[in-house]
């Protein structure tokens, strides 16, 4: 138990605190995903790094000026760069925004339009009819810049505020975000000339994911999984170091596995990217093959140092969830909670995978207050819930054999 609490104290200190960031496409990502991959060897495990294209990106500042004032705003990750001189044009419901005309102006978003992150025109696994409605209109309305006045919204941006309304390589109009209050401020300055200066810069780059396994090659595989990468300008320790200190525990419990299982340790690299490259790699290379999946573990926010870690479960048989409950029993720290829908794992349920999810019991509070911000720190990381659900997902793959 020492020597994994030392270990677990260890990798936490290197992904959060020894590299810059974990942010996909930078050199700390591949810091991070190359650390994993040498103590999965060292382990013993056979580790593939399998490559995919991807967009690093730097913001340095913004300003924006109307009648010799400045107001605070903030570049939009992986938005482009502007420096516009030009009308502000506003709007905040969905009939405002069908009738502004901003060819060529500031356009600047707020109310009911800016109430919830708008999901990346590209994402695969989730993109509602709204979002797609009022990007679709404000490509066509062609505006040379955005300015979103933002609230908060726990459940889909963390707890980022203002939070940036546009997170999307993929959208090509410049946008910075700012507060809603200053949002309020900008409203009666509609009509008049606005100067935004927005510094920010794409970077072609690659990224990986890191997959070790054992017993490669059987006819059934148990896939554990956490993702590796983290949100710009956060240490991500819940979210989601504490995942990936929890796999490299499990990688040491289970590195003498005997089974007939494949063992598979995933570290995904993109769950909080706009592009979820590293899922999309994952389901590409395991087209036709989803079936040999006993059940796909995943781990994401847990060992908050407040509550219990809670375990759920997908598409599985009540004869194991039935044994799985019996395993979760011999944890005080463990208990059945809640599903939820927000992770990795959710692609591989819709798929129809067995999987298990396992989170904090107390993650709408770190949401609400930590994720995605840089009070996401090693602190409030209890290393011993690590160490505790790593026993119990070695005893659960112990439990899948036959």
């Amino acid at each position: 138990m020492t020597s994994l609490a030392e270990n677990a104290a260890r990798y936490l200190e290197f992904l959060c605190n020894e590299i810059e960031t974990r942010q996909v496409g930078s050199n700390g990502n591949r810091q991070a995903t190359a650390y994993v991959a040498d103590t999965l060897s060292a382990f013993g495990y056979q580790v593939e790094m399998p490559s995919f294209d991807c967009v690093d990106w730097a913001g340095e500042k913004a300003e924006l000026c109307i009648a010799g004032r400045n107001f605070e705003v903030f570049p939009s990750p992986y938005s482009l760069p502007c420096h516009t001189v030009a009308a502000l044009r506003t709007a905040g419901t969905l009939a405002e925004l069908q009738a502004v005309e901003c060819k060529g102006e500031i356009l600047m978003l707020q109310g009911e339009l800016t109430c919830e992150q708008i999901m990346p025109k590209n994402f695969p696994f989730y993109n509602p009819e709204l979002h797609q409605l009022i990007v679709s209109l404000v490509e066509s309305k062609a505006p040379a810049a955005i300015v979103a006045a933002t609230s908060r919204n726990p459940e889909l941006a963390g707890a980022v505020y203002p939070f940036p309304l546009f997170e999307d390589g993929d959208f090509n109009i410049p946008s910075v975000f700012t507060t809603e209050e200053i949002g309020q401020q900008l409203l009666p300055y509609a009509g008049q000339t606005v100067s935004l200066l927005s510094q920010a810069q794409r970077i072609p780059s690659t990224g990986c994911n890191v997959i070790g396994r054992i017993n490669p090659g059987a006819p059934s595989k148990i896939t554990i999984c956490a993702h590796i990468d983290a949100k710009i300008g956060t240490p991500g320790a819940l979210d989601n170091a504490a995942g990936i200190v929890t796999l490299l525990l499990i990688a040491d419990l289970l590195q003498n596995y005997t089974g007939s299982n494949e063992i598979e340790l995933l570290a995904m690299n993109g769950e909080d990217y706009y592009g979820a490259n590293g899922e999309k790699q994952y389901l590409e290379q395991n087209e036709g093959r989803l079936g040999r999946i006993l059940s796909f573990v995943n781990m994401d926010g847990l060992g908050f140092q407040t509550g219990k870690t809670a375990f759920s479960f997908y598409n599985q048989t009540k004869e194991r969830i039935t044994a799985f409950r019996s395993i979760l029993q011999k944890y005080p720290g463990i208990y059945e909670g809640e599903p939820w829908y927000q992770g990795d794992h959710m692609a591989l349920v819709m798929n129809g995978v067995p999987a298990i999810a396992i989170t904090s019991e107390k993650f709408m509070e770190i949401e609400q207050n930590y994720a995605h911000t840089a009070a996401d720190v090693t602190a409030l990381v209890d290393v011993q819930r690590l160490i505790e659900a790593a026993r119990a997902v070695s005893l659960i793959v112990e439990q899948l054999e036959g």
